[in-house]
């Protein structure tokens, strides 16, 4: 993604802070990843809806217009959409593109949040985006044609890092760009949430890119909307501070109509808020807060993309089939001397909630973003143990015998539950085919 730079250069200069812009060279850099031949491949595939998978849009004028009909989006119609100048934003190819999905899946898992994806498909001499800012750190991919970029630094410190994509903004509105350029096949241009852009195409050359998405609500302050309300909750139970009642007369002096009034009993008031803010972080429960975030990590993640051996050493290799008459292959015989390992290490997160100890896993999520409620199993508590032993030992394999479980029947037990659930491998393919 970022080659020649070094991910530490990229995320001390770059990251979070200024534009990057790097020209390749090399028009087959990203050969393999995607193209229109697999764009219209998805199409032809009969999957592709109008607003679920694909928007189609314009830009003329000043004005930016959504041109979407409901139902299947067909391929006679769709290009006659793009051949009358529309651009094409498919929403999710990783749910069309094994490689997409393969690239997002490494990448979830190096920025420790959701990588998206959509690909753009512009007509020569057009333009399919008012510009805006997004709320996401954004990775622009030329695949093929060109495209010619301008990028404005963000017009105030509140749009610094913003929690909210912006409207759609006018020409006037922008000032001068802080970069512009013509991206060919190859090439790559990051910028940071909060950076205003727009792309239009050249007469000569239409343009597919793939934009890389990451970094969504994944703040400081998002962090604390999760832990500031558990914390206080946790102080209204445990600390009567927290339940004594207000002044009877604190409406006579507090508020904005009162607030240059110097009172003895406004700085007692304010004195007291900020003793209780300040305690509040004794209450914090900031490993559970992060375990939550977790979990919707987890929801959010795309599943993992399995090499040939992962498959034959899981179950999604298990040989069990239908022959002569009957299924044959489907006992699956975990046994003490069975070495097992965790498929990926960030596939799996322990939450202890009100409901007990859940397990929650990415290996049965969907290619499309939330197309399946978030998968968890509930786990004995006995269970915990094993579970964070599995995480340490990782990448190593260990013996089923070497599960901290207290009975060989529950270290078994457990064992093909995680098979089962596609979340443990074995060293060797449980039945040799």
């Amino acid at each position: 993604l970022l080659a020649p730079v070094a991910p530490a250069e990229f995320l001390g200069r770059h990251w979070e802070r200024e534009p990057l812009l790097l020209r390749r060279g090399d028009p087959g850099y990203y050969a393999g990843l995607f193209s229109t031949a697999d764009f219209d491949a998805a199409l032809r595939g009969g999957e592709v809806h109008f607003g679920t998978h694909l928007d189609v849009t314009s830009y003329a004028e000043g004005v930016r217009e959504t041109h979407n009909l409901s139902g299947r989006a067909l391929p006679a119609v769709v290009w006659d959409f793009y051949q009358n100048g529309c651009s094409l934003r498919l929403l999710c190819p990783q749910a069309f593109s094994p490689t997409v999905w393969h690239f997002l899946s490494i990448l979830q898992e190096q920025f420790g949040s959701m990588a998206g994806a959509n690909t753009y498909l512009t007509p020569p001499g057009t333009q399919g985006f008012a510009p805006h800012y997004d709320d996401i750190e954004a990775f622009v991919l030329q695949l093929e044609g060109k495209k010619h970029w301008r990028v404005y630094r963000p017009r105030t410190d509140a749009e610094v890092l913003p929690q909210f994509s912006s409207t759609n903004l006018a020409q006037a509105e922008l000032g001068e760009p802080v970069l512009e350029t013509v991206l060919e096949p190859g090439d790559l241009l990051y910028f940071p949430r909060g950076f205003i852009h727009q792309g239009d195409c050249l007469p000569d050359a239409h343009s597919l890119h793939i934009t890389v998405s990451s970094y969504q609500r994944n703040s400081w302050g998002d962090f604390l909307e999760k832990v500031l309300p558990a914390a206080l909750q946790m102080a209204l139970e445990e600390d009567v501070e927290y339940r004594r009642g207000l002044p009877m007369d604190y409406l006579r002096y507090m508020g904005v109509a009162n607030s240059d009034t110097v009172d003895a009993r406004r700085t007692a008031f304010v004195e007291k808020v900020q003793s209780l803010i300040k305690k509040l972080v004794d209450y914090a429960p900031i490993d559970a807060a992060v375990d939550q975030r977790a979990k919707s990590f987890l929801h959010d993640c795309l599943p993992p993309v399995l090499t040939q051996s992962e498959k034959v050493q899981s179950v999604y290799g298990f040989p069990a089939r239908w022959q002569d008459g009957g299924p044959c292959n489907v006992d699956i015989l975990m046994t003490k001397d069975t070495e097992v390992r965790l498929l990926r290490h960030g596939i799996i997160r322990l939450c202890n909630e009100e409901a007990g100890v859940m397990l929650y896993y990415t290996t049965e999520n969907s290619r499309v973003y939330h197309k399946e409620e978030p998968k968890f199993l509930e786990l004995d508590p006995e269970y915990t143990d094993s579970i964070e032993f599995l995480l340490s030992s990782y990448p190593n394999h260990v013996s089923v015998n070497n599960l901290p479980c207290e009975t060989l029947e529950e270290k078994i037990s457990l064992a093909t539950l995680l098979f089962e659930k596609g979340i443990l491998t074995t060293k060797k393919p449980l039945i040799q085919v």
